[in-house]
C-alpha cells in the first residue's frame, strides 16, 4: 500500500530526489509544498488530510493539525528541537514523534564562539569602519578576562563550555539537571543560580530547550540584572526571550549588544528594530550550518520515518 508523506523541513526539500531509491522501496509518495521557513498550523490543515508521515522542520503540528490527520502515524523532525509539535496531542493519538538529538551541537557550539569573539574583539564593526574609508582602533577585550554564563548546559551548552576554556574564559552554568562530576572537573566550569550567572557573565548564552518553564525566561527583570557591558547570545529559540524587553534593554543601554539567531518571528519583520540596531548582530536562524552534519540528519531523519511508519499505531 502507498504510504503519503509530507515532506516539509526546508533544509531537506533541495536534495530529497537524491533519496529516491529508499521511498520507491518503501512505496512512499512525497507531498513537497513550497515553504519559505516553516508552515503555520492553517496552512498544514490545508495539507495533512490523507497524509500518513511527515518530516518536518519547525512546522505548527497543533493539536488541531494532529486531528484533522486520521492517517497520521509518524512525525518524524528534522534536527532536535520538536517544540512546534504538541507531543502531548501526538501521545494520546498514537502519533509517533521521532527526532535526531545532538544533531547540531558542534556548528551551533561554533557560531555561539564566534559571536563572543566578534564582540570581544570588534571584528564586524573595524570591518565596517575599514570598508567606510576609516582607520580606526577599536579597543577589544581577550577573552581570557572574560565570564562566560551558560543557560542551558545540555549538548550544545557543553560544547560551548569546552570551546570556552580553551580561550581561557571563566565559565559559569545553570541548568535544571546535575551536571555530571566529571565535566565539572574536565572545564572547571561553576553552576550557579541564573541571577548570579547574569549578574557576573560578561557574555550570556542560551542554549536551553524552549519549554513551559524557559518561555520568556530572559524577561525585562532578567536582563535589568546583566552588566551593562554585556552581552546576549540566542541560538536556541526566539521564544525563549522576550523580545521586545531585549529591545528596550539595547535601547537603554541595560546591555552592551547581542547576537540572535533565533526570533519569536521568523522570518524577522523588515520592521523590527532589531535590523537597525549598530550593537546586534543578527543571522536567519543558520547556526546549524554544516553540510556533512546536514547529511547525517538527512539520513537519521529518513531512517526515523520509515521505522515510525512500520511501528506507528495511528487511527486506522
Amino acid at each position: 500500500m502507498t504510504r503519503k508523506v509530507l515532506v516539509s523541513a526546508p533544509y531537506i526539500q533541495p536534495v530529497i530526489n537524491s533519496f529516491h531509491p529508499i521511498f520507491e522501496a518503501s512505496d512512499i509518495e512525497l507531498v513537497i509544498p513550497p515553504v519559505s521557513e516553516r508552515l503555520s498550523e492553517e496552512e498544514l490543515l490545508q495539507l495533512v488530510g490523507d497524509i500518513d508521515g511527515v518530516i518536518c522542520g519547525d512546522d505548527e503540528f497543533t493539536e488541531r493539525v494532529l486531528r484533522a490527520a486520521p492517517r497520521l502515524k509518524v512525525i518524524s523532525k528534522w534536527g532536535t528541537g520538536i517544540d512546534s509539535i504538541d507531543q502531548e496531542a501526538a501521545a494520546r493519538l498514537g502519533i509517533v514523534v521521532r527526532n535526531t538529538p545532538d544533531a547540531f551541537s558542534q556548528p551551533v557550539a561554533d557560531t555561539v564562539l564566534g559571536y563572543i569573539l566578534s564582540f570581544a574583539r570588534r571584528l564586524p564593526w573595524m570591518d565596517r569602519e575599514m570598508r567606510a574609508g576609516s582607520w580606526r582602533k577599536l579597543a577589544g577585550v581577550s577573552l581570557q578576562e572574560c565570564t562566560l554564563g551558560i543557560i542551558g548546559v545540555g549538548n550544545i551548552g557543553k560544547a560551548v563550555a569546552h570551546r570556552a576554556i580553551a580561550f581561557g574564559m571563566n565559565v559559569l552554568g545553570n541548568d535544571v539537571v546535575e551536571m555530571p562530576a566529571e565535566f565539572i572537573e574536565e572545564t572547571g566550569i561553576k553552576m550557579v543560580a541564573k541571577s548570579k550567572l547574569l549578574q557576573q557573565a560578561d557574555f550570556v548564552t542560551l542554549n536551553c530547550d524552549l519549554n513551559p518553564t524557559t518561555y520568556r525566561l530572559m524577561n525585562r527583570e532578567r536582563f535589568l540584572l546583566m552588566k551593562n557591558t554585556a552581552y546576549l547570545i540566542n541560538t536556541a529559540r526566539g521564544a525563549i526571550l522576550d523580545e521586545s524587553a531585549l529591545i528596550e534593554a539595547l535601547q537603554k543601554g541595560s546591555i552592551a549588544g547581542a547576537a540572535l539567531d533565533v526570533f519569536e518571528n521568523e522570518p524577522l519583520p523588515p520592521g523590527s528594530p532589531l535590523r537597525d540596531m549598530d550593537n546586534v548582530l543578527l543571522a536567519p536562524h543558520n547556526a546549524n550550518s554544516s553540510p556533512v552534519a546536514w547529511e547525517r540528519v538527512h539520513e537519521n531523519t529518513i531512517r526515523n520515518l520509515i521505522e515510525g511508519l512500520q511501528r506507528g499505531r495511528g487511527r486506522e
